[in-house]
């Protein structure tokens, strides 16, 4: 009699797949592709990891987040070469990235527990017997899907307020720059070596990997990138009513006004334009001169351009190459179709497209229904038209179906104010480019086609919390509507209230 033994189950080959550096192809490291068993082991992990997690103190989670900050600004280096050798862009701009990550870390930490915690709510006259409070828990586990242009900054104004306010996360970065999001789960895991591992998780893969975090029943996802993915994931998560925030494209306006500095203008337009090579949700894609600084204006952005170091021959180049191999189409059809439309190219033109890497394009004129006016370019291109008055340029900033941000340069920092307060944008600066994206107390994010919903400051805070109202009766009243044993008595001297109270002028 002869007896069969079994052989050990063979375990499938797990796909994976590389990190490319943009500028040479050059693979940087592989990471697995994770799909929907692996993304629902990472939530099941999470939901172990927010219970542990939200147990503790908002003191305590502070110092573990500083652990973390702590643990990234010693390996600073390390995280800005990855960054740069994922995206491209110069080891200085990485470094800047890094540092606004670093301060919205912080801030989140240490402004978490004052936010969120139970505070005291005045009542009404109806309801003086009631003490009433408010105050703020974790959702749970917290799902974000993050971009490839600002692969630290971005997805920290959601990681760090979701895991501040008391929430697990799991990551998943764009495949694109899949190094950059892996490395700070490491560093959080080194920063805090005792925390349980489903704190802070990442998941590795393409849009698949994406749309298995949104159907895993998380408690909410946070998601960047194009409208047209974000109409994705709302989609996914809708099945499960999960909660989304959206911070999508923009087609952001810069309006230069009466007595403005235009050479401050033309440098400010330049670096919210070309920064990153373009690749930027703030970045500054049109400009509306007011008629009289047109000429002084435009010279300007010559001057600036012309003294750019750019394209592959640069070694210090002030911004490195497209991140996305199938961005550099789009780029090369905007200036295309507003060329065939009228527009002049005063710097480059389409011979600036030499991929990976795109030369500065500026174009003059181009209709305002051409698409490198209409859609949202993502390359370092930028469109200048001159107006009669600031009235024309704002209508025109805002005759688009985006709202994210946008800049004004003016005379004055009031003018500059008032014409900003006109913008149908969710955040806008005065006499400079993107600064409010510099001060972790102000909210980022945008209205219609650029999403929905808030990242930093107090209001990302309680995006990742959900708010909890409690009444407690202090006494009994003498008169108590809310009883079937009320009297007739009581409902006139409720009528006569509601005339004294709202019935006056």
């Amino acid at each position: 009699m002869t007896t069969s033994v079994e052989s050990p189950a063979v375990q499938p080959v797990r796909e994976t797949f590389p990190s490319l550096n943009p500028a040479n192809g050059a693979e940087i490291a592989r990471y697995p592709v994770d799909g929907e068993p692996e993304v629902a082991d990472a939530v099941a992990r999470a939901r172990k990891g927010a219970e542990w997690w939200a147990a503790l103190t908002a003191g305590e989670r502070k110092r573990r987040l500083g652990a973390w900050a702590a643990t990234i600004t010693r390996d600073r280096r390390a995280l800005c070469e990855l960054v740069h050798e994922e995206n491209g862009k110069p080891r200085d701009d990485a470094f800047l990235e890094v540092l606004l990550a670093l301060e919205q870390l912080t801030w989140a930490a240490s402004h978490a527990g004052r936010v969120l915690r139970r505070r005291r709510v005045a009542g009404s006259l109806a309801m003086m017997n009631q003490a009433a409070t408010v105050e703020y828990h974790p959702l749970g586990v917290v799902g974000v899907i993050g971009p490839w242009n600002y692969p630290v900054f971005t997805p920290m104004g959601s990681i760090a307020y979701a895991l501040a306010a008391g929430n697990a996360v799991v990551f998943k970065p764009s495949e694109f720059t899949t190094a950059s999001g892996v490395f700070l789960a490491d560093s959080f895991a080194r920063a805090n070596p005792d925390a349980d591992t489903g704190v802070f998780q990442v998941v590795t893969g393409f849009g698949a990997t994406g749309a298995a975090l949104c159907s895993a029943r998380v408690d909410k996802v946070a998601f960047t990138g194009s409208s047209a993915t974000g109409r994705k994931v709302m989609a996914a998560c809708a099945q499960n009513l999960t909660p989304v925030l959206m911070e999508c494209g923009g087609k952001d306006a810069l309006i230069v006004a009466e007595g403005a500095d235009v050479k401050a203008a033309a440098d400010g337009a330049l670096w919210g334009a070309l920064a990153n090579a373009g690749q930027t949700c703030v970045g500054i894609e049109r400009v509306y001169v007011v008629k009289g600084l047109e000429d002084a204006f435009i010279d300007a952005i010559r001057e600036g351009a012309a003294e750019l170091k750019t394209g592959a021959d640069a070694e210090d180049r002030v911004y490195g190459p497209m991140t996305m191999p199938g961005q550099i189409d789009v780029v090369r059809r905007h200036i295309e179709d507003a060329i065939a439309k009228g527009a002049t190219a005063v710097v480059g033109g389409v011979d600036s497209v030499k991929p990976p890497f795109i030369d500065p394009v500026v174009l003059v004129d181009a209709p305002e229904d051409s698409a490198a006016v209409c859609e949202e370019t993502f390359g370092p291109t930028i469109t200048v038209r001159t107006v009669a008055d600031a009235d024309e340029a704002v209508r025109l900033a805002n005759a688009t179906e985006y709202g994210l941000s946008a800049s004004v340069y003016a005379g004055s920092a009031r003018r500059g104010a008032e014409i900003a307060r006109r913008l149908r944008t969710g955040m806008a600066s005065v006499n400079a480019v993107i600064a409010f994206a510099g001060v972790p107390g102000l909210p980022f994010g945008g209205v219609g086609e650029s999403g929905f919903g808030r990242t930093h400051g107090e209001d990302g805070l309680k995006e990742f919390a959900r708010a909890q109202s409690v009444t407690r009766k202090r006494f009994s009243a003498p008169l108590d509507p809310t009883t079937f044993r009320r009297s007739p008595a009581t409902m006139k001297v409720l009528d006569r209230y509601v005339t004294l109270r709202f019935g006056r002028k």
